[in-house]
């Protein structure tokens, strides 16, 4: 497919490959942690007030999982209680945690009127698959049992996240559907990763290598699983997942300079196929993981302000 990089796209792009960062694939877990953390300063947009930002420690088997609780000025209160999303954060299971994407939380919180809970997962390479998906499905788990002390209303707690985070939320989505709770509202699946066997056309495309290139995205995939057969475990490609009914509305997100860009338009092709109530949006001139990158990229602003929508329409 062909790829054209919106102007403001095709600079940033430049910028990147001027600074000479880099590749991550060349690095080890920690640098590579290192310099993600560092390029927000650069990308990320001037945060909206809000009314609270707090720590969560959320009890897991392992220990703790950290999280941190956004709480807008206006949320929308039903009988005291505010919806709320679970958001998971992206960056291949190996970098990114609550302060790479501290930006975007505060901004969809204010977008959508709601309580949103960023979950800091346990990273690959020190924890393996299933370590992250684990502590997705913890966490909701527990947000969902505390709702009322967290001022959150149950009945309207939806998941979310972008890349990595799209993936988990997904397999969120799969779990509680088959466990038969906690009740989940709606999943939002920014540019999810949805299926490691990578065999879709935007995986072999030059135009779609792009920051995430081909090579990065097998690094990330190297790092995350301990063995092929991990590939076709629904909790690592939740494409794998035969029978996609019943699952809540989705709000799914492509990119066109993306190597995921045919696995998240295939999985919300699939979703709508099983009955369940999809909006897709695609952005054909972005890359992936453009919708943190709000201060040099007005296209991030837009996904923002219409995922926060679309969360206001659930109710």
């Amino acid at each position: 497919m062909p790829v054209v990089l919106d102007p403001d796209a095709a600079a940033v792009y430049k910028a990147f490959q001027e600074a000479g960062r880099p590749a991550y694939e060349t690095l080890t877990a920690s640098e590579a942690r290192a310099y993600y953390a560092q390029a927000r300063f650069a990308t990320n947009p001037e945060p909206p007030e809000l009314a609270r930002v707090a720590s969560l420690a959320i009890p897991a088997p392992h220990g703790t999982i950290p999280a941190r609780i956004y709480v807008p000025k206006q949320p929308r209160l039903q009988d005291g209680l505010a919806p709320a999303l679970l958001f998971f954060h992206g960056g291949g299971w190996v970098i990114g945690d609550l302060d790479s994407h501290d930006v975007v939380c505060r901004q969809l919180a204010d977008a959508g009127a709601l309580v949103v809970i960023s979950v800091d997962y346990r990273l690959a390479p020190e924890h393996k698959f299933p370590a992250a998906a684990d502590d997705a499905v913890a966490a909701t788990q527990w947000i969902a049992a505390n709702a009322r002390e967290l001022g959150i209303d149950a009945s309207c707690l939806s998941i979310g996240g972008d890349s990595a985070g799209g993936n988990l939320a997904a397999v969120v989505a799969l779990a509680a559907r088959d466990a038969g709770s906690p009740a989940i509202a709606g999943q939002v699946l920014i540019y999810p990763a949805t299926d490691f066997a990578m065999t879709h056309g935007s995986h072999r495309e030059p135009e779609t290598s792009v920051l995430l290139t081909h090579s990065v995205i097998r690094w990330f995939r190297d790092h995350y699983l301990s063995a092929a057969a991990d590939i076709h475990d629904w909790r690592a490609s939740p494409a794998r997942t035969r029978d996609l009914a019943g699952l809540p509305p989705a709000y799914v997100l492509t990119a066109g300079a993306d190597p995921l860009r045919d696995e998240g338009d295939e999985y919300a092709a699939r979703l709508k196929q099983a009955g369940v109530p999809v909006a897709y949006k695609h952005f054909p001139g972005q890359f992936h993981g453009f919708f943190t990158m709000g201060k040099l990229l007005p296209q991030a602003n837009v996904a923002v302000n219409e995922i926060g929508a679309w969360l206001r329409g659930l109710g």
